[in-house]
Order: C-alpha cells, then structure tokens, then sequence
C-alpha cells in the first residue's frame, strides 16, 4: 500500500492526486485539467484509473453511459453494480432515475477508501440512504451479493490488474449470476476491448470475445446484444453487452434524456461480433 503523495505533473494536461497498491490493483487519482483539455466530455473531472471516478457533464462517451441507460428497461426492483469502483455508474443513475436502489459490491477496501477521501463517496451514501447501499464483497460470491426475489438488474464491472477477471470468461459465471436476476430483469457488462492495457498478458480485444462467447453460451445466441463504444474496429474500441430481448427503441429512448437516446440504435446481435 502506497500513502498519497502531494499533486504531481504527469503532462498532457494530467495531475497525479494520489497513488496506491492493494492486493487487487495499483491504482492512480488524476486530475484533468480544463485549461489543456477544454473541450474533452471529462474536462474538470476526476479520474480513479482505470475507472473513472466523478460525474462529468452527459454524454461520458464511456460505458457509463450505457449503464445510465439500463433501468427503464427493467421491472421494478433494485439493481446491483459489479464492481462499484469509486461509484461513477451509480451516480449517474441515482441523478437521472430518482426510483432507482443499487447494491454496490467492491472487493478492494483500499477503492472504497479512497473513494470515500477523494471522491465524496461518503456523501453520496449520506444523501441517500436508502437508494445506495455500497458492500464490501467479492461480487461472483453468490450469498454475498444477492437479494431475496432477484435483481431487476445487474451492471458489470469487474476488472482485475487492468483486464476482465477470468471468471467471466466462464459460461458457468454466467449461469450463476443469471440466477440472480428475477424473471425480466437483464445484465449489463463492460467487456472492454481494443482500448484496455492490461496490467498482464492478455489480449483485450481476445479476453472481451472468450468473455462474450461465455455469456452467448449462458444466455443464448438471441438474447445478448453488443454496442461499440469505438469508431469501428480502432485500437481505442469498447464494447458493452446486454441481455434479454432487444427493447422498442421509441419507447426506450423516450425515458431516457436526449444526451443517451443516440445510444439506443447502436445496439446489434453479438453473432455480428462472434463470426
């Protein structure tokens, strides 16, 4: 573990807050400064890296986007995040949708830390008590991260040293975490990409393909769709998943504010993918 260390220049209009190790990641606070990058959609935020960490103006361009989008196509109920990360997802849908509850899980307690110092975590739990409840768990831990009746829906997020965990490249994983989503309720995933730079060997754009190929397995050829957060086959490509039947897109985008309905349209089979 790393104590942080004063503010520090990393070019390019970037500023190190703070540095640390855990056993589950080494992990960077940045500051992006709106005089060097005045016109990017995360100008003046915050970023825990990987993740990013603050809320920024709509639309991120990242796959919080996406998540933002996921609760008016589910039934009623509370929702989990994978991955809770320092609550970048969940903030945005506790902003744009006020019935939505969310479970978070994190593995890591010194994210959790840092996030509640850096990134007013422990506000976000103060203003909402009873829409936000954040555990520290290991989110593929069945008991641990269930609720009685089902998730209407689950987001995410799991990446260990910079890449997908394994498990996820797993059929099993998926079957075990379909069962925790009650009947009509979907999974959302951040299958990262051509963009991720793993902290080990392996392929992003290879693990986010075995890790689609997992969920097709699990959930059915017809029931996963893909969106690209890239310009179409380029190095800085991402990719999202999403379970269940497509939705109507008119009636989808017309819960959803103007700055994400662009989204809506982009979403294709994951055969398109998987040839």
């Amino acid at each position: 573990h790393r104590n942080p260390a004063p503010p520090s220049e990393l070019g390019d209009g970037l500023v190190l807050v703070a540095e640390f190790s855990s056993p589950h990641n080494h992990i960077r606070v940045v500051d992006v400064s709106p005089l060097a990058h005045p016109d990017h959609p995360l100008s003046r935020s915050r970023l825990l890296l990987p993740r990013l960490a603050q809320t920024p103006s709509l639309p991120t361009s990242t796959y919080f986007d996406l998540f933002a989008s996921l609760p008016p196509i589910l039934p009623p109920g509370p929702l989990a995040l994978l991955g809770f990360g320092a609550g970048s997802a969940a903030r945005l849908v506790l902003a744009l949708h006020p019935g939505a509850r969310i479970h978070g899980y994190e593995l890591d307690p010194c994210v959790l830390a840092f996030a509640r110092r850096f990134f007013a975590l422990a506000d976000l739990e103060a203003r909402h008590p009873l829409r936000l409840t954040v555990h520290e768990a290991d989110a593929l831990a069945g008991p641990a991260a269930s609720v009685p009746g089902g998730f209407a829906g689950l987001m995410v997020d799991l990446f260990l040293r910079g890449s997908v965990v394994p498990e996820l490249q797993d059929a099993a994983t998926w079957a075990a975490l379909k069962g925790r989503v009650r009947d009509g309720g979907r999974v959302m995933v951040n299958l990262g990409g051509r963009c991720v730079e793993a902290e080990e060997r392996r392929d992003g754009d290879a693990v986010m393909r075995a890790t689609l190929g997992a969920m097709r397995e699990a959930f059915g050829a017809h029931q996963v769709f893909v969106l690209s957060l890239g310009r179409g086959g380029g190095d800085d490509d991402s990719f999202v998943a999403l379970t269940g039947p497509l939705p109507n897109s008119e009636q989808w985008k017309r819960k959803l504010p103007p700055a994400l309905r662009g989204y809506v349209d982009l979403w294709r089979p994951c055969s398109d993918l998987l040839r």
